[in-house]
């Protein structure tokens, strides 16, 4: 969202975060403000106080806030590191109870305490990086304050969280400031209930999104479409339980890894530990052991859309971005080594296809181990040295454009996950492609190889969209809620402008529901002004106008979205054109 990389911004939002909390103590004390935690992110920076109860901070103390922070940039304080001991960091924040916790973890980890002073007036816990001085910091804005648990625990205390952002200049701010306005206007949460997609219920639960029919559609749209497209490949759709004993997670390894975030089932006749499965692939392993398999019946292309469940903390959830009840258009292929590069090109040129058709722009992301933090990897490592450079060597010889995410690998193996662009320039992780050697061996999952002799397959991970839950979001968000014409729960509204043209509307409207179109009559009792304004309202590509003139001729008024009127036109004309539209998945509708 701007022309400096995040690298070159992270220095400038630690610094502006540590003004920040500088600014707060000169203001207000550390009676009233006590400094728990806060990093820079990928937008901005935010940090969490403490304060009494009869203390609190809103945005209307921006304007001060801000004002102190101006004064700290313009002092130019440096801003210094140093490494202590343990036992010195904790003297140094004695009275700090949010330090002296973060202490603790440093100690157990076995890391050096690492702080920076700024001045000589204020000192904090932090590893950096940070610009040499203040002055850096040439272009900044606090932006919202909201309410944050204690590292994102609700059994913890609640916080408040002031978010902002800084840059390196003031054009840069004022874009990004621009784009949050834009946002705002696209954010999913208003449009869906706007335009009536879907809804959350506290008697259902926090994560747990209900689709009301409009929002169903759009949702069975998309995943029909890459179904229509990955059937015609040989792709085989499959269903599987929701429901999976323990047993499965702790072969495949998930159940140490994610455990925390599974929910668990209990019977009423069995002791037996069960969970709502938060991933298809184990289950997608049992079907390919079901059997007898033979090097012939590779590749096997396995797709599900079943539903999956995890235990999202609740101060993380975040309308259709973060939820608890998910599905993906998931695919497990077992194949051969030797047919690793064909199903993986297969897979890049069908994404390819699907991410056009939505409009999308895209990058890769090549997501590999973190070296620090071995730990947290399954399998040997020098596989994993083979399948990371192998990956590496798949996008190049399909002249993708990627970056290396360190640390962004699943447990189990590296990952290829595309990063689309929507229509503000933000970045969304979509599609994933992973080589995985690991689960087939914990599974000891085999096929009789031409030899006669038992083969190990190699089991391809795949989705397209990711979670249609994820996807709607961006969709959303994307098209400002203005979806192209196929995805558009209802594409044309009829509009009789008095009682006396209902007639000929109603027979407009059966012609257009004939042909296949989602149609729909608006004969209120309100003005045509009125009803116009609401179809607007409701992004609907199409209203067709009826009055004197057109029962007449035999016509139509047309107004098309985001264009206005364009004059009238024939209503079987109007149908051909339309269905041509629908027909390619156009994104235009400015064509009639």
């Amino acid at each position: 969202m701007s022309s400096n990389s995040n690298s070159e911004l992270e220095p400038i939002r630690h610094t502006a975060e540590h003004i920040l909390t500088l600014a707060m103590i000169r203001l207000f004390g550390t009676e009233k403000v006590i400094m728990a935690m806060g990093p820079a992110t990928d937008d901005g920076f935010y940090f969490d106080f403490d304060h009494p109860d009869s203390f609190t901070i809103s945005e209307t103390e921006f304007p001060q806030i801000e004002t102190e922070m101006r004064k700290i940039i313009q002092a130019d304080l440096p801003l210094t590191q140093k490494i202590l001991s343990v036992t010195e960091a904790q003297a140094l924040f004695k009275t700090n109870p949010y330090k002296q916790a973060w202490l603790k973890d440093i100690e157990a980890r076995g890391e050096p305490v690492s702080v920076y002073w700024l001045g000589d007036e204020f000192v904090d816990l932090c590893s950096g990086p940070h610009a040499p001085s203040t002055g850096a910091v040439k272009a900044f804005k606090l932006l919202s304050v909201a309410g944050a648990y204690w590292h994102g625990d609700e059994k913890n205390k609640m916080l408040t969280r002031l978010y902002g952002t800084a840059f390196s200049s003031q054009p840069e701010l004022d874009q990004y400031l621009h784009q949050l306005e834009e946002a705002k206007k696209r954010d999913h949460r208003k449009l869906g209930k706007t335009l009536d997609l879907f809804t959350f219920s506290d008697l259902v639960g926090g994560g747990l999104p209900l689709y009301t029919p409009r929002g169903a559609l759009i949702r069975r749209l998309v995943n029909d479409y890459v179904e229509t497209v990955q059937a015609k490949l040989d792709f085989h759709q499959v269903w599987t339980p929701q429901l999976t004993k323990a047993e499965l997670f702790k072969v495949s390894g998930h159940y140490d890894k994610y455990k925390d975030v599974m929910f668990r089932v209990h019977s009423n006749y069995s002791d037996e530990e069960f969970y709502l499965k938060p991933m298809n692939c184990p289950q997608h392993t049992q079907i390919y052991a079901s059997r007898p398999r033979s090097y012939r019946d590779l590749p096997l292309r396995l797709t599900d859309f079943a539903m999956l469940y995890r235990d999202e903390k609740p101060g993380e959830l975040s309308g259709l971005a973060r939820v608890r009840s998910f599905s993906q258009d998931d695919c497990h292929i077992f194949c051969r080594e030797d047919q690793v590069d064909a199903e993986i090109d297969q897979m890049l040129t069908m994404t390819k296809q699907i991410m056009q058709t939505f409009g999308f722009a895209y990058r890769y992301r090549l997501s590999v181990r973190d070296p620090k933090h071995p730990e947290n990897y399954i399998g040997d490592p020098k596989q994993w040295d083979l399948v990371e450079k192998w990956a590496e060597k798949i996008m190049q010889r399909n002249k993708i454009d990627y970056f290396v995410g360190v640390g962004e690998a699943a447990f189990y193996a590296p990952k290829m996950d595309l990063m689309a662009t929507d229509a503000l320039g933000r970045d969304w992780q979509l599609s994933t492609v992973q080589i995985d050697y690991f689960m087939p061996e914990r599974f000891n999952l085999k096929y009789t190889g031409s030899d006669g002799q038992d083969q190990r397959p190699v089991m391809l991970h795949r989705a397209i969209i990711g979670s249609p839950e994820r996807f709607l979001m961006v969709l959303i968000e994307h098209f400002a809620g203005a979806f192209p014409l196929w995805l558009s729960p209802v594409q044309v509204v009829v509009l009789p402008i008095g009682e006396k043209h209902q007639t000929y509307a109603q027979s407009a409207v059966k012609t257009l529901k004939a042909a296949d179109l989602r149609a729909e009559l608006w004969d209120q009792a309100e003005s045509l002004a009125k009803r116009i304004r609401h179809g607007e309202i409701q992004k609907i590509p199409y209203l067709l106008i009826v009055g004197d003139k057109e029962v007449e001729a035999n016509t139509l008024a047309l107004r098309v979205r985001g264009v206005g009127d364009r004059g009238v036109i024939n209503l079987d004309q109007f149908v051909t054109q339309t269905k041509t539209l629908i027909d390619s998945r156009s994104l235009a509708l400015d064509t009639i």
